[in-house]
Order: C-alpha cells, then structure tokens, then sequence
C-alpha cells in the first residue's frame, strides 16, 4: 500500500510540479469563460477547478489526469441558472456528485469496455476540433501583434525542446507562457489578456451549503439536471481516463475515478463552485509536459488558487495569445493523424462510426450525443456481422431431414434461422442439432419454437439434440412449444 503511494504521488515530483504550474496556468482562462457560459460569476468556475483538481488528485482512480470546471458540464446549466439562479447550480452540483458516486458503486465504470477504439478516436478526433475552434474568436477580428505572438509561441513550444541541456528539463508550454507574459509588459502591447477575461476572486472559497429548500419541490427541478450532469461528467471522465491510459501505458480504476468525480463535485458544491469533470484537454497538456502522478493535478489545482488570490495582479498581465498557442499544441497533439492514414485500410464500418462521431460531436458540442450514437452505430454494425456468420447446414436420410445449425442465433439473425428450413418437405422425422451454435436472447428461442411447432404442423416429428450447457438453460426457461396453450398463443401474435 505504501509502495503504491508513494509511486503515484512521489515518484516523479520535480516533473509533476512543472506540469502542475503549466496545467494551472491554463486552468484560469478556460474556467473563466466556463462561468461565463454557464451565466455565473467566474470565481464559481475558479473555485470549482481549485476543489475538483485537488480532491481528485487524492480520491480518483487515475493518476496524471486533471478534471475541473469543463465547457461540457457548462452548457447544461445555462437553463438551470437561468430559471432558477445560483444556489440550486449548487445544489444540483452536489446531487451530482451523489449520482457519481453511486455509479462507482455500482461499477457503471466497467460499461468502458463497450466503446469501441472507433468511437475513441471519433471523440478524440472531435474533441481536437472543439478545441482548436474555441481559439478562434481570439484570433478573429485582432491586430497582427496577436498572430505574431501566436506564432512565436508555438515556436518556442515545438522548439525548445531540441535545445541541448535545458530544452527535456522545462516544459516548452511554461516556456511558452512565461516569454510571452515578460515580452508583452516590457513592449507595452496593447492586445487582450487574461484580466480582460473577467474579474478573478481576492478571497479563498468558504463552505457554503445551499440556500434552498430542502422539499421534493426542488428535487424535482434539479434533478434532470442533476442526472444529465452526472452521465456527461462520467462519460467525458472515462473517455478521457481511457486517452490517458493510451498515452502513458498504464491502468486506470475507472469505478474509483466514478466514485472520486462524485467526491469532488460534492466539495466543489459546498465551495460555492459549479460541477466539473475529466479535462482532456489540459490532462494532455499534463502528459506531455511531463505529469504522470497524483502530485500534478494536486498542484495544479492549488497552484491555479494561490495565482488567483495572491498573484492576480500578474495573472491578468499573461496575453491570451500565450494560451492560444498552448490549447493549439494540445489540438494538434490530441487529434489522431493516423485514422486519416488508415482511412484506406481499415473496414468501412469503423471509419462510418469515427467519422459519424465526429460529426455529431463537433455538430452539437456535445459529446455525450457523439459517443452514445457512435456506441449505438459500433453495436448496429457488429450485431449485422455476427448475425451473418449463422449458416444452417441440412441431410437426408430417408425419412428423416437433420439440420446443423452453425454460428449464433439472436435477434438479428433469428429470421435467417427460420428461412433455413424447409416446412413443405414432406419428412416423419426432423433433426435439429445444435452442437455448434449458441442461443443468446429470448427472440432466438422463439424462433427456435417457430421452427419446431410448424415442423410438427406438418406432422413431422422434432428432435433437438446437442444443446450447450448455456442454450439449454435458455431453452428451459423460456421456451414454448412444448406447452399446448402457449403455442396457440405465439402461432395467433404471428
């Protein structure tokens, strides 16, 4: 238990301290226009990333990733802050953080295994998209002083990593930040910065539970927030743990990370700050500026407060052009090249469901709706296939017709499995061996009924013989055609 500890908070301090600052750094601009979005005041974004970072940085279940006030969560509460104000976002972010928490216990973590690697770069892919096109309005409509200093920042970004000694030790995106920060106030340049971005707290954040009224009326109004808060957050945090997963070749408890969302998004609320989530945007920025523990999403989330409160005076003076230039390196750095390169070569169903996720998430800038339709596609396309894969082999001797059924029967290839035979042939008996198939839901076994009761319609004797283990206990349990009053029943539905 000690060895895992200090593997996951300080193995790699030096790299995760850097990371952290880094990671803090861009926290600050995009919490703020997360407030904005959500119609709050930004110190509930700013106090929301503080509380989220550093409580899961001790109770997540995956290491290196940071989750604060994210875009995502924002847009669902728009309506809800606008009808009803404030304190019920704030308390709605705590009825949140109870769902999330309940979804860890129940292990809705493990339902990862069914989105599929075509859905995972669709998101990817959209969410690199996203977040190039969030920079455009700072680049639209601006002096060529920003494009300049755009452009020298992510020089230095891709850059100063190749310089001998200093360029492995520093993260190239502080580089970034800080270059930009000093050339700005020293030439005096008038372009729009951080303190253009709203006005930050002076004060730390205070426990503060929500004034509203504790009856049924106000779980009523919270609660469809509350739910769409809790699915959005988990999914964007599991997708993202996933991403994280890849890019460091390491394990995550994506149960632990559902039960740690909830905890932090209970203390946020109790903070006076709005739910939040997985970023993988700044988690990416963690990654390659060198975070791998628990210590970098710690310190990023009390480095963000203490800059706030303490070093506001030279937080606003950091040029938005420097965090321009850092969200484009993520953009760059989080979309996946190489699923345009195996366009070619992978099959056309994958591409369909990538494609199609990408564009419902960008369509909609939701990416709940792209990955539940990209899942749904994924689901559709391989049902299709394994459906095809049932073949009904038939012999016969004498009297006697035997049918080898091959493959798996459910419900999408349950009409094949009925149009495999042949009801008109006049036989006395009928053999219908299932050695090598499986039956796997209750459409297969009333198909299987179907096939049995027309067959001695026809006055022809039935035999089913070689049922596994797993078919015979469906069969058993929900199958008819040997219940007079339930066949007269499935023959007059059909």
């Amino acid at each position: 238990m000690f060895e895992k500890f200090k593997l996951e908070w300080f193995s790699n301090i030096r790299g995760d301290l850097l990371a952290g600052i880094v990671v803090a750094l861009a926290l600050i601009p995009e919490a703020i226009a997360f407030s904005i979005i959500a119609g709050v005041d930004p110190k509930v974004g700013l106090y929301a990333s503080f509380c989220i970072a550093v409580i899961i940085a001790i109770v997540g279940g995956r290491p290196g990733m940071i989750s604060a006030a994210t875009g995502a969560m924002a847009l669902l509460m728009v309506t809800l802050v606008k009808d009803h104000g404030l304190e019920y976002l704030l308390a709605a972010t705590l009825l949140t953080g109870v769902i999330q928490i309940i979804a860890g216990f129940i292990k809705l973590g493990s339902l990862m295994r069914f989105v599929s690697r075509s859905v995972v770069t669709g998101f990817v892919n959209a969410l690199a998209i996203l977040i190039f096109m969030a920079q455009l309005p700072e680049l639209t409509n601006v002096t060529w002083h920003v494009y300049a200093m755009t452009a020298a920042g992510l020089g230095i970004i891709y850059l100063f990593p190749y310089l001998p000694v200093i360029g492995k030790s520093i993260p190239s995106p502080l580089v970034c930040i800080v270059t930009l920060t000093v050339f700005a106030m020293f030439m005096g340049m008038d372009i729009r910065t951080v303190g253009d971005m709203g006005e930050l707290p002076d004060t730390l954040p205070i426990f503060l539970w929500p004034d509203v009224p504790l009856n049924l009326e106000t779980l009523m109004i919270i609660l469809p927030y509350s739910i769409g808060l809790a699915v959005v957050g988990l999914l964007e945090s599991m997708m993202t743990a996933t991403i994280v997963d890849d890019l460091t070749d390491t394990p995550s408890d994506k149960n632990q990370e559902c039960k740690g969302q909830g905890i932090a998004n209970i203390g946020a609320g109790l903070m006076g700050g709005m739910a939040g989530c997985a970023m993988i945007g700044q988690s990416i920025i963690n990654v390659k500026s060198g975070g791998r523990g628990r210590l970098s999403c710690f310190t990023a989330g009390v480095f963000l407060l203490f800059m706030v409160v303490f070093l506001d005076q030279w937080l606003k003076q950091i040029p938005m052009a420097a965090l321009v230039a850092v969200m484009i390196m993520v953009s760059i750095g989080t979309f996946s090249w190489s699923s345009i390169r195996d366009l070619k070569t992978n099959p056309l169903s994958s591409n369909l469901v990538m494609i199609v996720t990408v564009a419902v998430v960008v369509a909609t800038h939701n990416l709940a709706i792209g990955v539940f339709v990209g899942v749904l596609m994924s689901a559709l396309f391989f049902a299709n296939k394994i459906g095809r894969f049932m073949v009904v082999q038939t012999q016969k001797n004498d009297k006697q017709r035997t049918y080898n059924v091959i493959g798996q029967v459910f419900f999408a290839s349950s009409e094949q499995f009925i149009a495999s035979f042949d009801f008109k042939e006049v036989v006395d008996k009928v053999v219908i061996d299932l050695s090598h198939a499986h039956f796997w839901d209750i459409t297969a076994v009333t198909s299987l009924d179907k096939v049995v009761i027309k067959f001695r319609r026809e006055g022809a004797e039935v035999d089913i013989i070689g049922m596994s283990e797993a078919t015979a206990t469906m069969v058993d349990k929900f199958a008819v055609h040997n219940d007079p009053e339930q066949v007269e029943k499935l023959m007059a539905g059909h």
